[in-house]
This record gives structure tokens, C-alpha cells and sequence, in this order.
């Protein structure tokens, strides 16, 4: 949610902001209800005023036997009361109405986003590593994976329908030995609290991260309950929070939490099918960070490191990209994507997207802060980032580490959760 005094001063700005997005928000209607809300904020004012004026009359005309005056006074605030009551009510409903709208304003990018409406127009800020120098024509992940019993997505799709994998022998091991890993490497060695959430989630929760109400056809919904499957661990965790009030003190909060996620994909339909490179199930290990605001900035450089860490510790070349304002999401002010080389799709693949939301999903979900002792509350700022999706760390080592004698080189950081360091029929 954006800042209401951000819209009051500066409509025209915010405008331009989010059209870097390519999006475009009610603001001048938001601007004519503002307007319309302190109207009658001052109307009330008026009033109550009035009514506490005589009130105050009517004890002193009562004390001077003026029964028949006093009892004019108290028609005169009866029928005051009658016009909060009804002024109350209005501005209960224009804040209900408000708030509708509100929920449609996306986040204006930073400064410091590139502009341009398409994914040619990011900005690749560096690379780590080499693509891997083959000696033979690299598979796909799909064709490794059925080669050595890794993968049936037939079965899956026979069970689930597209967009789903079952992953059998070696390629379940190591599918559990990566979110392990990942978990264990950003505890252990990056300093997060590990959280283990629920996968699903009420509506407010969804509200609270920004994907209700806009987004909801990506969502999966319960039919029976009015409960929703998570599509990332970014939406309990952050909700962990809600409506309260965090010391200062303890800022930066830094968690990492493993789940499985659920997406429609509504939005990709066609794009990506082959294989695991987009699946309406995955797991995946997510990292959440609680920040004060001028630390921020920061703490988004800091946590793109540590899911860069991941890849380098298992020797994946990859790219770090800053999203221009056209490829960012609704919710994000900032936004840097990891990309992992695939030798046998031969191409990028997005593995990670992290986040600054400044405040935007603070104030959404009320998360607030204390300074100190009986300082005013302000709001956080919350970033997240995935450190990683399993699915496509998955395919980059398929692709990466196969060798045509028909066996895979495990990453050594690997060896102790996978229990082997080849992996072979």
C-alpha cells in the first residue's frame, strides 16, 4: 500500500512513477476521495465541537433553574448527534471504498531502476563463474533425467495433469538433498532463523504481501475452506508479523523458511513446458528479511548475495539482473533477478527474485517498529528472496554436471546430504 501522503502531494508524480511499470492506478479518483474524507473529518469536528459546547450549556442552564432552555439544548443535541451518527457512518463507508482502491495502487519503482517496459531492457549488473567448457553436445535436463530414472512426468501427469513432476530414486534424493542443503547453507552459514510454515494461508495473509485481490486467478484456492495454497513462503512468513509493533532493537530479522509452493501460472500459459523449468508445484527455500528503512538498500545487496551464495557453492555459473520498471512485479520497488546457465536448454534460467518492498507490504499488513521507548510506531520495510527454487537448481545440475558416460558429478557440497558423489543407473 502506498504512503496516503504520497498521493495527496504528489498525484502527478506517483502517476509517472508507475507508469515506469507499465501499470497504470486510480489515483485521481483516490486524490477526489482523500479530499472528500477530510471534508467530512472537518464537518465532524464542527459538529462534535458543537455538541460538546452545549452540553456544557445545559449543566449551567439547568444550575440556573432554566429548565425550559435547557431542555431546547438538549433537543438541539439530539439532533447533532443525529448528524455525527450519520457523518460517522459515511466516513465508514468512504474508507471502506478507499481502501478497495487503495489495494490497486502498485509499489512506484526506485530511483535507481532502469527504465524500459521488457525483459531487453534489464540490466545485467555482473556475472560469477564460466559457462561449463563441454567436450560433447549437452542434454536437456529431461532427456538426463528419464536416461537415468531421475524424473516421470508421465505418471505425474497422469496423476495431476501438466505441470507436475514425480521424482523417483536418485532424482528424490536429491530433490530432498537440496532444500536441505540450501536450508542448512543460509541458517548455518548466512545467519537466517530458520521458520517451517503453514502452506496454507488466509485471505488477509495474501492481502498483507500483495497478491490479493489483483492476482487471485494465479492463486489456488480451497473450495470448502476459505483458505489458499501458498504460492511462496514469502506470504506466511512475512504475515508472521501482521499487526504488530517490532522493537527496533531487533532489526534487521532475517528468516529463512523451506515450503512448497503452488502456482496456476495463468499468466504463462505455453511458456517454459518442457521438463521442470515451470511447474504449478515446487519447493523452494525463501528468505525474509524485517529492515529498518535506511537499511534497506543494503540489506536487498545483502541478500542477493546470500542467495548468490548458494550457486557459487556448488559451482553453477549464473548472472545477477536488475529488473527495469516494465519486468518488476506490482509489489516491488526493487528488484534483481538470478539467472543459472543451462548448458542443454542453452540459455539463462530465472532460479531467483529478490526484493525490496520498502514499505508497501508493511503498511498493508500493519508491521511496525519502535525506535525506542515511547517513540512513534513507523512502518518496516520487507524484502524477500528465493535462496533457491529447487526445480531449476535441479535441471542447471542435470545439465551442468552430466558427463557422457552417463553418470552426474555431485557438487561436493552435496556429497554428505546426497550420501554419493556420482550419480549413475
Amino acid at each position: 500500500m502506498v504512503d496516503r501522503n504520497l498521493i495527496r502531494q504528489n498525484p502527478e508524480l506517483l502517476e509517472q512513477a508507475i507508469a515506469r511499470k507499465g501499470l497504470k492506478a486510480p489515483i485521481p479518483e483516490i486524490v477526489v476521495m482523500l479530499e472528500e474524507r477530510a471534508r467530512l473529518l472537518r464537518e465532524l469536528e464542527v459538529h462534535q465541537a458543537e455538541l460538546n459546547k452545549i452540553s456544557k450549556s445545559i449543566g449551567e442552564l439547568m444550575a440556573k433553574g432554566q429548565k425550559e432552555e435547557a431542555e431546547k439544548a438538549k433537543a438541539q443535541t439530539k439532533e447533532i448527534k443525529e448528524k455525527v451518527q450519520d457523518g460517522e457512518q459515511k466516513q465508514r463507508d468512504l474508507e471502506a471504498s478507499l481502501y478497495e482502491l487503495e489495494l490497486d495502487v502498485p509499489n512506484p519503482p526506485h530511483e535507481s531502476v532502469p527504465d524500459g517496459l521488457t525483459e531487453a531492457e534489464n540490466k545485467v549488473v555482473r556475472t560469477w563463474g564460466e559457462p561449463a567448457k563441454l567436450d560433447f553436445e549437452p542434454k536437456a535436463h529431461w532427456d538426463v533425467a528419464t536416461e537415468l530414472g531421475m524424473l516421470d512426468l508421465p505418471r505425474a501427469s497422469k496423476i495431476s495433469g501438466s505441470g507436475f513432476a514425480v521424482y523417483t530414486g536418485w532424482g528424490a534424493r536429491l530433490q530432498r538433498a537440496l532444500f536441505n542443503f540450501m536450508i542448512d547453507h543460509q541458517t548455518l552459514k548466512n545467519g537466517y532463523r530458520e521458520v517451517y510454515p503453514p502452506f496454507m494461508v488466509l485471505p488477509s495473509a495474501l492481502i498483507g504481501t500483495g497478491q490479493l485481490p489483483k492476482f487471485g486467478e494465479e492463486l489456488y484456492k480451497l473450495a470448502d475452506d476459505d483458505l489458499y495454497l501458498i504460492p511462496t513462503a514469502e506470504v506466511p512468513v512475512t504475515n508472521l508479523y501482521r499487526e504488530e509493533i517490532l522493537d527496533g532493537a531487533d532489526l534487521t530479522i532475517k528468516l529463512a523458511a523451506f515450503s512448497g509452493c503452488f502456482r496456476r501460472e495463468a499468466g504463462a500459459a505455453g511458456k517454459d513446458t518442457r521438463g521442470i523449468q515451470r511447474m504449478h508445484q515446487f519447493d523452494k527455500v525463501e528468505l525474509v528479511k524485517f529492515a529498518k528503512p535506511e537499511d534497506s538498500y543494503n540489506e536487498l545487496e545483502a541478500l542477493v548475495a546470500d542467495a548468490e551464495s548458494v550457486l557459487q557453492t556448488l559451482g553453477l555459473h549464473y548472472r545477477v539482473t536488475l529488473l527495469c520498471g516494465g519486468e518488476m512485479s506490482f509489489t516491488n520497488a526493487k528488484c534483481y533477478d538470478l539467472e543459472v546457465w543451462c548448458p542443454g536448454v542453452g540459455r539463462y534460467l530465472e532460479i531467483s527474485s529478490c526484493s525490496n518492498f520498502e514499505s508497501f507490504q508493511a503498511r498493508r499488513a500493519n508491521i511496525r517498529f519502535r525506535r525506542g521507548q515511547g517513540e512513534k510506531p513507523e512502518f518496516v520495510h520487507t524484502l524477500n528472496g528465493s535462496g533457491l527454487a529447487t526445480p531449476r537448481l535441479f535441471a542447471a545440475i542435470l545439465e551442468t554436471f552430466y558427463r557422457p558416460d552417463g553418470k552426474i558429478v555431485v557438487p561436493e557440497p552435496l556429497w554428505h546430504y546426497i550420501g554419493a558423489q556420482e550419480i549413475r543407473v
